[in-house]
């Protein structure tokens, strides 16, 4: 396959302008985090946080709650997450356990916060790790489990996410029959090459038949990861992964960049206790002398270019950064409910590595298993860190995750918020320079990221902002 780059991406001479510097920076240096701003409070506490939570959660709005089943069959190699291997014999026993001790901590965090008791659920996440990989009775016993002792009302949704060769017909029958409307799969891509390069166990053919089999047991949304910039990929290679989701009118694309920095380095996500295999200097290198090769910057915002590009001709609208919805179904509901300007409500994390935050403060599970299980057991919420947000970190986060949408930030929504202006300092002088740069516009009305402004949001928003 060819890698010679024929189209420059439109963002190059952007990035390549001595006044990005930093932005050009920032993207080599490979860190990501456009929803994710630790706090800036030394010293915050875990009750601090609990209380925070609970505090907000009184006469909430909807909230986002997870249920995270950190258990994979397998690990792919760019894989930063903590996920606890389960295979073989006593796999069922295993999954069996992770189920008990979810249900155990969300117990606990009942007892601690007990608003969370009537806080209404916008969205429910039973993410990963594989919960799909959970057997059907296990699958029932946990979402009745939710269902049943938090505030789920007819409006909650509920998503389950999962591995494309686990999602079997019984267990789309029995989703549904629990309530589900909403699928998620890392596809990540529908090049069999590049998939098994990835150390993915299933195959592209397998992807199609997920969706398709999704689709035909009347699910409303079905959701795929795709990532770019991985071993092996090429512009082609992605262009081709654009033409198999419109062919198939996926519901909902999220595109990642393929991410080597470590997520616990930058503090820009939850990593596990030990490294990716692709993390490391060696493996990688050794990759390329065995022939291999890594797309090259200008190769990977190619990338992005076209599926960006592709999806919003087809009609798809991208809300927040890099979420794709079709035909006017999205933003998706639980990052609306995160990050859009007049929202901003908690989110809650239940299992292994879990990130919860409220407008206050923010706090992390512990990605150590036995740890973690020892809390539990212990009767403990097993939060391992936590940190808080002084006032203007609270309103530059806010800032920052509406910017992430990429819809205009709104004056009159921002001055009834924090009780000043977008356009008095130090937002002025933060704007003006952008602006000066084709990065935002600003008028009366607010501030709107620019067609090279949105490509480079996340760099913006944590380089400058």
């Amino acid at each position: 396959m060819s890698r010679v780059l024929t189209t420059e991406p439109k963002v190059w001479p952007a990035l390549k302008n001595p006044a990005n510097a930093h932005l050009l920076d920032y993207v080599t240096e490979d860190p990501f985090g456009a929803h994710v701003f630790p706090g800036n409070v030394p010293g915050y506490g875990v009750d601090d946080f609990l209380d925070d939570l609970g505090d907000q959660l009184v006469g909430t709005a909807p909230i986002h709650l997870w249920s995270y089943i950190p258990t994979c069959a397998y690990k792919c190699r760019f894989c930063q997450y903590p996920v606890v291997l389960v295979k073989g014999g006593q796999a069922e026993e295993k999954l069996t356990r992770w189920v008990d001790w979810n249900i155990r901590e969300a117990q606990l965090w009942l007892r601690r916060v007990p608003e969370l008791a009537t806080a209404p659920i916008g969205e429910f996440n039973v993410f990963g790790g594989t919960p799909s990989l959970l057997p059907e009775n296990q699958i029932r016993r946990l979402l009745d489990f939710y269902r049943e002792n938090f505030g789920f009302t007819e409006d909650t949704t509920i998503r389950f996410e999962g591995d494309p060769s686990t999602f079997t017909p019984a267990k789309l029958e029995l989703l549904r029959e629990l309530g589900c409307t909403k699928l998620s799969s890392g596809v990540q891509s529908f090049d069999d090459h590049v998939l098994r390069e990835c150390g993915r166990e299933h195959t592209s053919q397998m992807c199609v038949d997920f969706v398709r089999n999704a689709q035909a047991a009347g699910f409303e949304w079905v959701s795929i990861d795709l990532m770019y910039g991985l071993l092996d990929q090429t512009v082609d290679s992605v262009r081709r992964d654009l033409d198999v989701v419109l062919e198939n009118e996926v519901t909902a694309v999220v595109c990642t960049k393929l991410h080597l920095k470590s997520y616990a380095e930058t503090r820009t996500g939850v990593a596990g206790e030990k490294p990716a295999p692709w993390q490391l200097p060696e493996y990688r290198d050794k990759l390329v002398r065995d022939g291999h090769f890594w797309p090259a910057l200008q190769e990977q915002y190619r990338m992005r270019e076209i599926l960006t590009d592709g999806l919003r001709a087809a009609g798809y609208t991208e809300h927040p950064t890099m979420y794709f919805a079709r035909d006017g179904l999205g933003p998706e509901k639980w990052k609306s409910i995160m990050v859009d300007q007049d929202k901003q409500e908690a989110e809650v994390a239940i299992g292994l590595g879990g990130s919860s935050s409220c407008r206050r403060s923010e706090a992390i599970t512990d990605v150590n298993w036995k740890n973690y299980a020892q809390s539990v057991d212990q009767g403990r919420v097993p939060l391992g860190s936590a940190t808080g947000f002084d006032a203007a970190a609270q309103e530059a986060r806010a800032v920052k995750m509406a910017l992430s949408t990429l819809r205009p930030v709104r004056e009159d929504l921002h001055r009834s918020l924090y009780g000043r202006s977008l356009h008095e300092s130090p937002w002025r002088e933060k704007f003006a320079s952008l602006a000066e740069r084709g990065l935002v516009t600003v008028d009366a009305d607010g501030v709107a990221l620019t067609e090279d402004g949105q490509v480079l949001v996340e760099a913006i928003i944590n380089t400058e902002l």
